[in-house]
């Protein structure tokens, strides 16, 4: 199996990368970029905020009775997957904290430039998926 290695622009070659496909590392970037607890994430699923964000696919839908994003839909599974005991774990939920995980990466690097993020969709959209952008660490 090939190995990725992750090389800073500049930087010196490191050693390889842990394989992004090993349960171990799935998790650990998942709880990385999951940085609000699922108490969090559930109180704020209940707001309006949280569902005016987002592309809607029309599976389910809302309290509201209007289609649940997808975004939406998966902070209810990452409320489920902090409360699952890792043996129960499965390649479905490993697929999803790796869904979770570019998700986050890919929207943090859209940050909105001179604006006020805190009341911002971009930062509603990440909240969805378990992401505080203001959230210390």
């Amino acid at each position: 199996m090939a190995t990725r290695t992750r090389r800073a622009a500049g930087a010196p070659s490191a050693a390889p990368a842990p394989d992004a496909d090993d349960p171990d590392t799935i998790a650990r970037e998942f709880h990385e970029v999951v940085n609000m607890s699922a108490a969090a994430i559930e109180k704020w699923l209940e707001t309006k905020e949280s569902h005016v964000v987002g592309a809607k696919d029309g599976r389910t839908g809302t309290a509201e009775g209007g289609p649940e994003s997808v975004g939406h839909r998966s902070g209810r599974r990452i409320v489920g997957l902090l409360a699952k005991h890792r043996d129960a774990m499965t390649a479905a939920d490993y697929a999803h904290m790796r869904k979770v995980v570019g998700y986050v990466h890919r929207h943090l690097a859209q940050r909105p430039s001179g604006e006020d993020v805190a009341t911002s969709r971009w930062r509603y959209s990440l909240m969805n998926w378990g992401h505080d952008p203001l959230h210390d660490r």
